[in-house]
């Protein structure tokens, strides 16, 4: 692929598209009842005076919780994936307001997560899971808003679409991989960038080969031994799937060829990803395993957070370990690598066939392993469609919905996808 970096044209970038307001920033926070979602509450709530959340989205699983958040944060709209449960939020959001007090406005379908995105904010954080997540995402790019994003899929799914859109400094990374290297990358010009080394924290199966991996349950995939995170992205964590997005929204963000970005296992999660330049020098970013730091970069930047967490405390002794990744056992890496060079509609296959897969492992209807043989196999079979082309928006949604179809098929499930974002 050779689209421009959608995150910074050069890494001595250090403001924003849109600079920061005077007063506390504006922000609207898409998948509110999420793991992202919740702890970029936690951010806010502890600096009233540098934020200002004018907008939540959920899929509507939990509108107690919603209820909650949106009285505790002062918003403006409430949002909701699901249309069936406009009516339980509204009954969350009286019981929580009380009697007299005005209640926010209430937003539903599939598309009001988009239409907050596009409303009046400075910064949208994207924490929404999955594929789902483009559209608001794109929504946000298009109003102008600096877009703090965690959902790794709109731009792994979006591509060239995401890339075309976004201006120099209008997206500021979530995931903790990504945040280490915009971090590490303001330490030196584009042209002094040699590789960019994300680190996996090896998930709860480092070590086993794979002959082990056919036998272990979800319970197990879901116990990782670092992060709190939902369901589908600790699978995709124990897969390493997780670690191959990374690989591909890495090339997107920073423009940096796949045979010069490497992944290495660090199980303490500690160092969170490495830039090494021309010179043999290395840069990394170290914290302990805590979200907030990240979340708090985004919503904050070009300034920092103070207390955003906790640091590495020096004073201690600290013992880290960095292994290589074992591709046979894992070979999800190798096969994201392969799919991002495909370019095109490949990583929307890749992408929407391990979704599905997720799903089918978690029901019992696939073994651990299955899910990125299954994917692999669906990626023979789609993923040379359009590649090396620049997908407009239909033919992204088409190439998703015919990956889904074959990998329930080929997983023994049948039916609409049903998991929902958070």
């Amino acid at each position: 692929m050779t689209e421009s970096p959608a995150c910074l044209a050069d890494p001595h970038l250090r403001y924003p598209a849109q600079p920061p307001p005077e007063g506390p920033k504006e922000i609207v926070l898409l998948g509110s009842t999420g793991s992202i979602g919740t702890q970029a509450v936690d951010v806010v709530l502890r600096h009233p005076g540098l934020f200002r959340v004018t907008g939540i989205s959920a899929a509507g699983g939990r509108p107690e919780l919603l209820a909650e958040q949106a009285e505790r944060l002062g918003v403006r709209t409430v949002a909701v994936a699901r249309e069936d449960r406009a009516g339980a939020l509204r009954e969350a959001l009286r019981a929580r307001f009380g009697p007299g007090r005005a209640l926010p406005e209430v937003l539903a379908g599939p598309g009001a997560a988009a239409a907050l995105a596009a409303g009046d904010c400075h910064t949208v954080l994207n924490g929404i899971t999955g594929s789902i997540g483009l559209a608001p995402t794109l929504a946000a790019l298009e109003a102008g808003h600096v877009l703090a994003l965690a959902n790794k899929e709109s731009l792994i799914v979006g591509g060239p679409l995401v890339t075309r859109l976004a201006k120099p400094g209008q997206i500021v990374p979530v995931d903790s991989e990504h945040s280490a290297l915009f971090q590490a990358l303001l330490g030196g010009t584009a042209a002094e960038v040699d590789k960019l080394i994300v680190t996996a924290s090896g998930g709860p199966f480092r070590g086993r080969p794979r002959a082990e991996l056919a036998r272990v349950t979800p319970a197990e995939a879901l116990a990782h031994p670092t992060w709190d995170m939902g369901p589908v992205i600790t699978v995709n964590s124990a897969t390493l799937v997780n670690k191959g997005l990374e690989v591909i929204e890495a090339h997107l963000l920073y423009g940096i060829p796949f045979d010069r970005i490497e992944v290495v296992v660090h199980p303490q999660s500690y160092i969170h990803s490495m830039v090494q330049f021309t010179d043999g020098s290395t840069l990394a970013q170290a914290s302990p395993p805590d979200m907030r730091m990240p979340i708090a970069l985004a919503l904050g930047w070009p300034e920092r957070v103070p207390g955003a967490a906790a640091p590495v405390d020096w004073t201690r002794a600290h013992t880290w370990q960095f292994e290589p990744l074992d591709t046979d056992a894992f070979p999800s890496v190798p096969l994201a690598r392969h799919v991002g060079s495909l370019g095109g509609t490949a990583p929307a296959v890749f992408n929407a066939a391990n979704e599905e897969c997720v799903d089918a492992f978690l029901a019992g209807l696939l073994p651990f392993t299955g899910i990125v043989d299954t994917v692999a196999r669906v990626v023979e079979e789609q993923g040379t469609a359009g590649s090396g082309t620049s997908p407009a928006l239909p033919d992204v949604l088409e190439a998703e919905t015919r990956a889904r179809a074959r990998a329930r098929e080929l997983a023994g499930t049948a039916g609409p996808r049903t998991t929902e974002a958070s």
